[in-house]
């Protein structure tokens, strides 16, 4: 069995975060997938960063695999309903930038990004809404453009086939103290419970790195995962599956 490997929040406003977090994985043997945000909230548009596109492009060619992931990331803009503010309760601080969207909103960020990816010579594999939030538009609007996978917190998705693979994800949260050492305790409680799980997830974050509990815990299971399960491709899955 083997862990499918990312990185969240990839631009150049968390350059610094995100170049420690590819550094961890790749000691390890691993290559991490790079979930890239065109313009994270509005002010971090890519195409001006021309040095930064060139690391993604080059850790493409080491074997990291793209994903689109939100346009701008953020909520700005999106009114939640009463139902959507309860979905998303105690999972992002207003950063579900699709919870809100139908088909078409959703297939109108989604475009742009492509497009976006496009001129950048970027090309991704799937789709990962930010905080994993969104309505069945966006799965059908990712399939209509091509991706071939969409995941959230709970399964992977292949738009191609409609499979729908269980997978649960590590990760941690360090906003706050009481947040920071519940998301380690879940790390070892997630080891003891779901070392077995056939698709096992660990996403990584920029802000992971900020709370000393949740930096020294992401170290920790690196190392006592990736010891036992490498690191997998997402595309591989699909390979898998036809194979079955």
């Amino acid at each position: 069995m083997s862990v499918l490997l990312s990185i969240h929040d990839v631009t150049p406003a968390f350059r610094q975060q995100i170049e420690v977090l590819w550094a961890l994985c790749v000691e390890r043997g691993a290559t991490p997938a790079l979930l890239v945000v065109p313009d994270w909230h509005g002010q971090w548009p890519l195409r001006e960063h021309p040095e930064y596109v060139q690391w993604i492009q080059a850790s493409a060619a080491t074997g990291a695999e793209i994903f689109l992931h939100g346009e701008r990331h953020d909520e700005v803009g999106l009114p939640r309903g009463w139902r959507d503010s309860q979905r998303a309760f105690g999972r992002t601080n207003r950063e579900g930038e699709f919870l809100t969207l139908d088909h078409d909103a959703a297939s109108a960020r989604i475009g742009r990004g492509l497009a976006l990816f496009a001129e950048l010579g970027l090309s991704p594999v799937g789709f990962v809404p930010p905080a994993w939030l969104c309505r069945r538009g966006t799965h059908t609007a990712c399939a209509e453009h091509g991706l071939t996978m969409l995941e959230d917190d709970a399964a992977i998705y292949l738009t191609h086939t409609n499979a729908r693979l269980i997978s649960p994800v590590l990760r941690w949260s360090g906003r706050t103290d009481f947040r920071a050492r519940g998301s380690a305790v879940q790390a070892a409680w997630r080891w003891r419970s779901q070392a077995d799980a056939p698709y096992f997830r660990i996403a990584l974050h920029p802000m992971d790195l900020e709370h000393p509990i949740t930096r020294q815990s992401v170290i920790d299971e690196l190392d006592r995962w990736l010891s036992v399960r490498p690191a997998q491709p997402y595309a591989s899955l699909v390979t898998e599956l036809r194979a079955e």
